[in-house]
């Protein structure tokens, strides 16, 4: 091989994420039980399991791929539950040691979401249900993920211990000094929580911050723990309370109430994709594809109580159809990026280790 034709390979390398010439959608996809699939089936069949990592709780994992497993009897799912930054971390120590253990991944932060992105860690892969996702749902360019879930958060309170008359209508109302020592938040590693605190500066200027951070807010990694204080009279007031948590909680009989703020919820990605170098990749794209159509969506809405980008999946049980939250999302994910480590540094700063 010419010294030239040595150039522009190492050239290519650097510029072509990992995987990037691995997929487009076929030309004929296989019809399935409402859906359709470019997987090969019996191959997907052959390697015989799929390994999930996901910050999502345990039990709703569980219940979707139990799913799955439903769909596909001979293909063994199981999962890896750690909270975002945590997930993240993992996987890039076992990649830097050339280990690879899972086939599809699912992260909440897009932060880390873009860096796998830039990395090559995704695989490209076009199912043929990404059709039914709108651009905005869907990664540029098409086929390394998707929006599997659409997070809606607002506020929430206990009913029992604090009277609605008394409780918070907006995001400026929970200003007042009375939430001081009473009200929680996410941790720093949560995507959500950078998203409300981006979105929320950009209505009400640098000043809402800093006064919240007089309340001294306690940061929890997991929804489950805010409305686990919540509802047991530990705190009187959730800040970016997750929606899908409200419904569980409410589902089980918890004494809780959720606010749908007139400046509008914050609404966050839940965003899942197939991994380069996966140990079983037919089972990875048959799961994204049954994922991504109905069954899987539905199936996911049903496990986790969030909402799917696809407008043919009924809402979460008990929950309002999504046209009823006003959306505050960030329109440029670029200009977001830029603003973590400024974000960071004040939400650590605020909620400290206490």
């Amino acid at each position: 091989m010419t010294s030239w034709k040595r150039l522009a390979i190492a050239v290519m390398a650097t510029i072509l994420p990992i995987g990037a010439a691995a997929a487009a959608a076929c030309d004929k996809p296989r019809q399935m039980d409402g859906f359709q699939t470019c997987a090969n089936v019996e191959e997907a069949e052959k390697e015989g399991a799929l390994v999930l990592y996901s910050p999502d709780p345990e039990a709703n994992q569980t219940a979707l791929l139990n799913s799955f497993m439903t769909a596909f009897p001979k293909i063994k799912a199981t999962y890896l539950r750690l909270q975002t930054g945590a997930l993240y971390a993992k996987l890039m120590a076992e990649r830097q040691a050339h280990t690879y253990q899972l086939d599809v991944l699912t992260l909440t932060d897009m932060t880390f979401v873009l860096d796998f992105q830039k990395r090559g860690g995704w695989a490209r892969y076009e199912s043929p249900e990404l059709a039914a996702y709108s651009p905005e749902h869907k990664s540029k360019p098409e086929g390394y993920y998707m929006w599997g879930g659409i997070i809606i958060a607002g506020i929430a309170y206990n009913p029992t211990t604090l009277k609605a008359e008394e409780a918070p209508k907006s995001w400026k109302d929970l200003l007042n000094p009375k939430w001081k020592d009473a009200i929680n938040v996410k941790v720093s590693n949560s995507g959500l929580q950078h998203e409300a605190w981006l979105m929320l500066k950009n209505i009400y200027g640098d000043d809402y911050w800093k006064q919240f951070a007089t309340l001294e807010p306690r940061a929890f990694d997991s929804y489950v723990q805010q409305f686990d204080r919540t509802v047991s009279g530990q705190d009187q007031v959730i800040c970016t309370a997750q929606y899908s948590g409200y419904l569980q909680f409410k589902a089980k009989g918890a004494p809780i109430a959720f606010v749908n703020p007139p400046e509008g919820v914050i609404a966050s990605p839940s965003l899942m994709g197939a991994v380069d170098q996966a140990p079983h990749p037919e089972a990875a794209k048959l799961f994204m594809d049954w994922f991504s159509g109905v069954p899987g969506q539905q199936a996911y809405v049903d496990s986790s109580a969030l909402y799917s980008a696809r407008t043919d999946v009924k809402p979460p049980a008990g929950g309002l159809p999504i046209t009823a939250f006003k959306q505050l999302i960030p329109d440029d994910w670029d200009a977001f990026l830029k603003t973590h480590a400024a974000f960071v540094k004040e939400w650590n700063s605020m909620v400290g280790m206490r």
